[in-house]
């Protein structure tokens, strides 16, 4: 199947033209409006440093249910122990950039978070859409991960940890977060061993995509989640 080139317009084509690796498209640009239209489609961009900007929409499609996180004793033990201090959207900018330097063993590499990556999300952030958990020890990050709440998926887009558990105890709290808003999906894009081992399955893009849709349906909470009981809601 061909690679579509996106016009200036803000649309994406349907993602059942991608190729057998995920991509879909190339071109247009890393505006808040085409990045939203792109997530609400099960699209997100991923490209290197050189590379015209990629947009892709993998089948099958790595997924986490909070229901199904798993939370083992020493988990449990840890977060418990208040080792770390854990908070929402304090920290934005340092947490993406820390995801874009990090060295990972099984998962993707930071390599295809640019400049032009950090500063479309911090837009995104400050437009109320995407979202961090930042993990502290002693006042120093030391953890986190960040992504994009749109309906009731969180799309997750990446998580650091520079020390042992930290990035785990900052997705304990968000799952617990989005189970209190009874969130339905956490999207994890590609699959990992390390999102495995925390509940995550993969499942067939059409059915992510039918999940997506029923999704969007409820409104989002836009807005800074640093205070959980005061946002906007935006309809899809």
């Amino acid at each position: 199947m061909p690679v579509f080139e996106l016009s200036e317009a803000i649309m994406f084509p349907d993602p059942q033209y991608s190729e057998p690796d995920g991509l879909l498209a190339y071109g247009g640009d890393l505006s808040v409006e085409r990045l939203i239209e792109a997530y609400a489609n099960g699209i997100f961009p991923w490209f290197t440093e050189g590379d015209p900007y990629l947009w892709w929409s993998p089948d099958p499609r790595m997924v986490l249910d909070p229901l199904e996180f798993k939370r083992p004793k020493s988990l449990r033990l840890l977060i418990n122990s208040n080792k770390y201090k854990v908070t929402f959207d304090t920290s934005f900018a340092d947490v993406i950039r820390q995801c874009g330097a990090v060295n990972r063993n099984d998962q993707q590499d930071g390599t295809w978070i640019t400049e032009e990556m950090i500063e479309a999300y911090c837009e995104l952030h400050e437009a109320g859409v995407a979202h961090s958990v930042e993990t502290w020890h002693n006042n120093e990050l030391v953890g986190g991960l960040y992504g994009l709440s749109l309906g009731g998926i969180f799309f997750g887009e990446s998580m650091f940890h520079t020390m042992s558990n930290a990035s785990k105890a900052a997705l304990w709290h968000l799952t617990d977060r989005l189970l209190a808003w009874d969130f339905d999906l956490i999207d994890a894009q590609q699959d990992t061993q390390h999102l495995r081992n925390m509940g995550g399955k993969t499942i067939k893009r059409k059915v992510f995509i039918h999940l997506l849709k029923d999704s969007l349906r409820r409104p989002s909470f836009i807005g800074k989640w640093t205070d959980k009981d005061n946002f906007n809601t935006l309809s899809h």
